[in-house]
C-alpha cells in the first residue's frame, strides 16, 4: 500500500472509529423521541452525571466493577426520576414545552452533580492504553477500537432487547402508532419509563468513553453538540440512521480537516458537520432513515 493510500485509510478509519462514540450519544436521543416525541436535550448532563458519578466513587476507593454497579444504579433512578417527576406531568403538552423542560432538567443535573462531586477536572482510566497498532500500513488507535467495539456490543444488545422481549416489543408499538397501542392495553407510562432507563444505560456508557478520552469535566456535556449532525442526517427516529449517519459525519470530519483544512483555515472539524447537516435538512428533512410525516387535509 502506498504511503498517500494508507495515509487516506487512517484518516477514513479514524473518522468512522470517533463516529461511532458520536452515534452512541445520538443514540440516547433516538430512543426518547422515537416513543414520545421528546428531543432530549438532558442528555448530555447525564453523560455528564454518569461519567462524574463513576469516576468520583473510583477515587474514593470503590472497586471498578462496584464503582459501576452503583453508577448504573443510580443512572436507573436519574432516568426514572427525569420520566416520573417531570414528563409524566407533562404528557399531551406541546413539543416545546417538553423541550424546555429537559432543557431545564440538563441545568437540574449538571448542578446536582456540582453539589455531589465538585467541579474539578477528573482522568478517567478504562486500562485501556491508547497507543496505536500498525494494521497493514494503517495506525489504528487501540482505544478507538474498543469504543467501537463496545458500542457496538451496545447497539447489538438494544436490538435484541427491542426485536426479542416483550418490553421491546411493546415499544416498537408505541413507536409505530401511540394511540393504537393505548387502544390495544399497553401501559404507555411503563414502556416510557423503560426507555428512559435504557436512554441512562447509554449515557453511563457514552460517559466512560467520552470521559476516557477528553476527560470528565463539565464541558462533556456539551457532547450532545456533536449529536445533532448526526440526528439530522441519519433522522430523529432511527437508531440505524443515528449508527449510519455517526459514521459519515465522523468520517467526513476527519476528511476536511486534512484534506480542505489547509485550504480554507484550521478548526473545519468543528463545524463542517453542522453545514452538511443544514444543506441536508434543505434536502430531505426527515433524515436517511427517519419517518416522513404525512398530515391529511
Amino acid at each position: 500500500m502506498s504511503p498517500d493510500l494508507a495515509f487516506l485509510v487512517e484518516v477514513v478509519v479514524g473518522g468512522l472509529l470517533s463516529g461511532v462514540m458520536y452515534a452512541l450519544v445520538a443514540i440516547g436521543f433516538v430512543l426518547i423521541y422515537k416513543t414520545s416525541g421528546v428531543l432530549n436535550f438532558a442528555q448530555g448532563a447525564m453523560v455528564l452525571f454518569a461519567a462524574l458519578t463513576f469516576v468520583s466513587l473510583i477515587e474514593r476507593g470503590l472497586p471498578f466493577p462496584a464503582a459501576l454497579a452503583a453508577t448504573l444504579a443510580v443512572m436507573v433512578v436519574v432516568g426514572l426520576t427525569i420520566e416520573r417527576a417531570v414528563l409524566r406531568p407533562l404528557v399531551n403538552q406541546p413539543p416545546i414545552t417538553l423541550f424546555m423542560a429537559t432543557l431545564g432538567v440538563a441545568y437540574v443535573i449538571e448542578g446536582a452533580a456540582q453539589l455531589a462531586w465538585g467541579t474539578q477536572v477528573h482522568a478517567l482510566d478504562l486500562g485501556i492504553d491508547d497507543t496505536p497498532f500498525d494494521v497493514a500500513g494503517v495506525l489504528v488507535s487501540r482505544f478507538d477500537l474498543f469504543a467501537a467495539a463496545l458500542a457496538g456490543l451496545m447497539v447489538a444488545l438494544l436490538t435484541l432487547f427491542f426485536r426479542f422481549t416483550r418490553t421491546g416489543l411493546a415499544f416498537r408499538a408505541v413507536a409505530e402508532d401511540p394511540l393504537a397501542a393505548l387502544n390495544a392495553g399497553l401501559r404507555l407510562p411503563r414502556i416510557w419509563s423503560a426507555v428512559w432507563i435504557a436512554s441512562g444505560i447509554v449515557a453511563l456508557v457514552a460517559g466512560l468513553l467520552w470521559g476516557a478520552r477528553l476527560g470528565v469535566q463539565f464541558s462533556l456535556s456539551l457532547v450532545v453538540l456533536k449529536a445533532l449532525p448526526v440526528l439530522v442526517l441519519g433522522g430523529f427516529d432511527s437508531i440505524a440512521g443515528a449508527i449510519v449517519a455517526g459514521l459519515i459525519v465522523g468520517a467526513a470530519e476527519k476528511l476536511a480537516e486534512v484534506y480542505l483544512g489547509p485550504f480554507i483555515g484550521g478548526g473545519i472539524e468543528g463545524w463542517i458537520a453542522y453545514v452538511a447537516a443544514l444543506a441536508f435538512l434543505l434536502i430531505k428533512p426527515s433524515g436517511l432513515f427517519g419517518q416522513r410525516s404525512v398530515e391529511r387535509v
